[in-house]
């Protein structure tokens, strides 16, 4: 232990995530960092609720990109984040097992198709439009049920204390 005390601040740098994450051995963000990744998590959880009511906006990534920055600035943020009762158990199941039950990817597809299908057939869109709508849906839809699969028996991880 050094005589000198450390400088205004030296605390924040050294503060680790805590344990049981995936990547507690990061040191968290501070000063303006920090409040910029709380900001920008603020908005991509805005992102996430706004994905739950309109249809075609999704909630996921949002929630993913939110998880992880709050991970690394705000670890009271992040537990509430992943114990909340919407979005909690799909954001533990990620962090787990790096996927998505069954159910979850059987919406996330059905809602896509469906949003895809309205959104060409009724959009204004000119046909070159509509065709990307197509080609950017049915990318999400390839890309989604390639994602694992947890098992309905995988134990969801308890919320944290």
């Amino acid at each position: 232990m050094s005589p000198h005390p450390s400088p205004p601040g030296a605390a924040q740098t050294e503060r680790r995530q805590p344990s049981g994450t995936a990547e507690s051995s990061q040191p968290l963000a501070s000063g303006l960092r920090r409040w910029l990744y709380v900001g920008l998590a603020g908005i991509f959880v805005g992102l996430g609720m706004l994905g739950v009511a309109l249809p075609g906006l999704p909630t996921t990534p949002f929630l993913l990109v939110a998880s992880y920055l709050l991970l690394r600035s705000s670890p009271t943020l992040h537990r509430r984040l992943l114990n909340s009762k919407t979005f909690g158990p799909t954001l533990r199941d990620w962090d787990k097992h790096r996927g998505l039950r069954r159910r979850t990817k059987r919406v996330a597809i059905i809602a896509c198709g469906i949003m895809v299908a309205i959104s060409v057939a009724t959009g204004a869109l000119p046909w070159p439009g509509r065709l990307l709508v197509a080609a950017a849906g049915a990318y999400g839809i390839w890309f989604v049920s390639r994602l694992p699969v947890v098992p309905d028996k995988a134990p969801d991880r308890p919320p944290l204390p």
